[in-house]
């Protein structure tokens, strides 16, 4: 194959294929983690994430004073289910941005104040 070649190796499409979205998600571990954060901490929200071409669809959740956590959870239904079972409000990321209180906790943590 030369250098200006159009056709790809096969080793290179692998090597170029993401296998976040097809990562597998311990869903009891995800729901207990996520449940625990929604117990420890106060006004709790849920933003679903998108997938991109290295994750799959992800959840944070947001406390009252910005601190957060992250898990994937597969997909955006599977999202917004998890938010009602765990009693939280969910929004759509795309629509609404995150808090500016999460980057907040994150600017008072980078500093060492949180």
């Amino acid at each position: 194959m030369g250098w200006f070649s159009r056709r790809r190796s096969k080793a290179l499409e692998r090597s170029l294929r993401s296998d976040g979205p097809q990562m597998e998600i311990d869903r009891k571990a995800v729901e207990a983690h996520l449940r625990t954060f929604v117990e420890t901490h106060r006004g709790v929200e849920a933003y679903v994430e998108p997938p991109t071409s290295v994750t799959t669809t992800t959840v944070v959740l947001i406390a009252w004073d910005g601190e957060w956590t992250r898990r994937a959870v597969g997909s955006a239904k599977d999202a917004f289910d998890l938010s009602r079972r765990l009693g939280v409000p969910a929004y759509d990321v795309n629509h609404t941005g995150y808090p500016n209180r999460m980057r907040e906790w994150n600017t008072r943590r980078r500093r060492g104040d949180a």
